[in-house]
């Protein structure tokens, strides 16, 4: 009794490792039948590919741009402070309590003081340059005022700075009525502007990159078409020996996985060496793309592997359309 269930169970071990090597193999030929079909129509194969890596690079074109705008933005307004000018006659004590004040607001990182000598300083500092400038500070030694430099979370929130610039009693009784605070003047406007081109570039990118994905899917959509045209003696055969539906559309899907392979490898490459070759013209004009390159060297495989995703993502996805609708099972 013990040898029969031991022979059953025996023979249904077998039976399963029969399977599994049997599945093992039928994937091994999906993938070399796949492989070899890539090269079989070298004219269809390079558009599908060409299109697929320009889909990619616009994609990655897009990530890198937005990436590089936001560095840029944040780099700019970590440079960026808000200045309140106070009576150049008022105690330190006063002047302290108000920045204290300053310093408890929610959308206030950091405040500085700057007192009238350090402002006389600094003047001198930044006229060197100009003996006029100079001349006039010895002839008329003019008072400077204390200042309040005041860097916000975002310099795009300063109603609770103007809300309080307006109401607090204590600042109003130091303020300097001729010296209006600073609200970063130019400098923001180059914040709405670079944030103006972020959006920008999320748009185009997004809409290039729709476009190209359709293409690219068409291309692709096509391509398995023809090959399932071209191959529908050999199809006919594999379905009257009983190959299986999966090893007959496996080859096909491996193929279009095979475009996006080949396309992410070179839109990865292609990507990363216009970005270090930009690198210096961008930096020269106050593009902030140090962080970009260094990520892009530290990330680089991820980066890899994460196109060769969207690249295989487009490849079934178009191969699978094609099947279904082509390629009767």
């Amino acid at each position: 009794m013990k040898s029969k269930v031991k022979k059953k169970v025996n023979t249904k071990v077998l039976t399963q490792e029969k399977r599994r090597r049997r599945r093992m193999l039928t994937f091994v030929r999906m993938i070399r039948y796949g492989v070899h079909n890539f090269s079989r129509n070298k004219l269809l194969t390079i558009a599908a590919t060409a299109v697929m890596t320009i889909t990619l690079l616009i994609i990655f074109s897009t990530v890198v741009s937005r990436g590089v705008l936001l560095s840029t933005m944040e780099s700019i307004q970590d440079k960026i402070d808000m200045t309140v000018y106070l009576e150049s006659d008022a105690t330190e004590e006063a002047v302290r309590n108000v920045a204290d004040k300053v310093d408890n607001l929610e959308s206030v990182k950091m405040v500085n003081i700057i007192t009238p000598k350090e402002a006389r300083e600094q003047f001198i500092k930044d006229n060197n340059s100009d003996p006029k400038a100079l001349k006039s500070l010895n002839n008329s030694d003019p008072s400077f005022p204390w200042r309040l430099r005041i860097k916000l979370v975002d310099i795009n929130q300063t109603e609770e700075l103007q809300k309080f610039v307006n109401e607090d009693a204590e600042l109003k009784d130091i303020i300097d009525e001729s010296e209006p605070p600073s609200f970063a003047g130019p400098q923001r406007t180059a914040i709405e502007r670079i944030g103006g081109w972020v959006s920008f570039a999320d748009r185009v990118g997004i809409i290039a990159g729709s476009v190209f994905v359709v293409i690219s899917s068409l291309i692709i959509f096509n391509t398995i078409r023809m090959a399932i045209f071209n191959r529908r003696e050999e199809i006919q055969m594999m379905k009257l020996i009983g190959a299986e539906r999966s090893f007959i559309r496996g080859p096909f899907l491996v193929e279009a996985v095979v475009y996006g392979f080949i396309a992410a490898i070179i839109a990865t490459g292609l990507g990363i060496f216009g970005v270090y070759g930009l690198k210096d013209v961008l930096a020269e004009n106050g593009i902030a793309i140090a962080n970009m390159t260094n990520m892009l060297i530290v990330y680089s495989p991820f980066v890899l592997i994460g196109m060769i995703a969207i690249g295989a993502l487009i490849g079934i996805v178009s191969a699978m359309f094609a099947t279904r609708r082509y390629l009767k099972l």
